[in-house]
């Protein structure tokens, strides 16, 4: 029988009183999930690490002038990466982007295999897509399509990626990615970068519905520093994960399952 009051659990700290203490079974299941969509998570945050490898267009400039001159930047900036340009159409230019045999490493991810970006429109309007199919990130294959307008009215990015959860044998992804706008922040290629969207998480016992929600990513880290990550499990539990600076340090979360206490885990990659 569950008890009410607060208490201690083994390897798990309790950090406010709600519904009651989840039991140990719970809290392992829950950290599991958690587990799983952090590693998703990082894929998706590869991919769009990946589009941010070439610069982000520069409104007002011909497409192939930049084209041009970003395959030179990426040259310079990894010498273990390399961009050429092939032009398609009047409106469309592809570029490909090969990385060394070795693999490269680029905001604290390593890439190795080759990616093609197709850049159309430029000046008033630019659509960026990028099929990264041919990449993998961390030894793990990037089945991702990812993207970006830019110029005129609005700026959106996004990212479509899907496959085997990384660690996680039976397990698979599929979250359907948006980058986050912060004032102050670059859009892509910076330090950091905010990601949201929903997805869904399949293995064994079904498949759990998933919605991240401003998942806060420094170069180089695997944990978000900060944010919220929502299960809807296939046998109807709710598990919410939130990250938050102070436990991001110590590689933690806090995990709630439905409306019990929430409880300090860590995640392990």
């Amino acid at each position: 029988m569950r008890r009410i009051a607060c208490l201690a659990l083994t390897a798990v700290s309790l950090t406010a009183c709600g519904g009651g203490a989840p039991t140990q079974e719970e809290v392992d299941a829950a950290r599991q999930r958690v587990e799983r969509v952090v590693a998703a998570s990082h894929q998706v945050r590869g991919a769009m690490e990946a589009l941010g490898v070439l610069p982000v267009y520069t409104c007002g400039e011909p497409r192939r002038a930049f084209l041009s001159a970003a395959a030179q930047d990426v040259r310079t900036r990894w010498t273990c990466a390399r961009a050429t340009v092939e032009p398609h159409d009047s409106v469309t230019d592809r570029v490909v982007l090969t990385f060394d045999e070795g693999g490269c490493d680029v905001h604290g991810l390593r890439f190795a295999g080759q990616a093609a970006f197709l850049y159309r429109g430029g000046e008033d309007r630019m659509e960026v897509e990028a099929d990264l199919r041919g990449l993998t990130v961390d030894g793990h294959p990037l089945q991702a399509e990812v993207g970006y307008g830019t110029c005129g009215d609005e700026t959106r990015l996004w990212a479509d990626v899907r496959g085997g959860v990384p660690g996680r044998q039976g397990h698979t992804f599929h979250v359907d990615g948006r980058v986050g706008m912060r004032a102050g922040m670059p859009v892509i290629g910076g330090t950091s970068l905010v990601l949201d969207g929903p997805g869904e998480l399949t293995g064994p016992h079904g498949t759990d519905r998933l919605t991240l929600t401003g998942l806060h990513y420094e170069m180089g880290e695997y944990l978000p520093k900060e944010g919220l990550a929502v299960l809807e499990t296939a046998d109807g539990r709710r598990v919410a994960a939130r990250f938050q600076p102070v436990l991001w340090r110590v590689g933690k979360a806090e995990v709630t399952v439905d409306d019990l206490d929430p409880v300090t885990v860590p995640i392990v990659r």
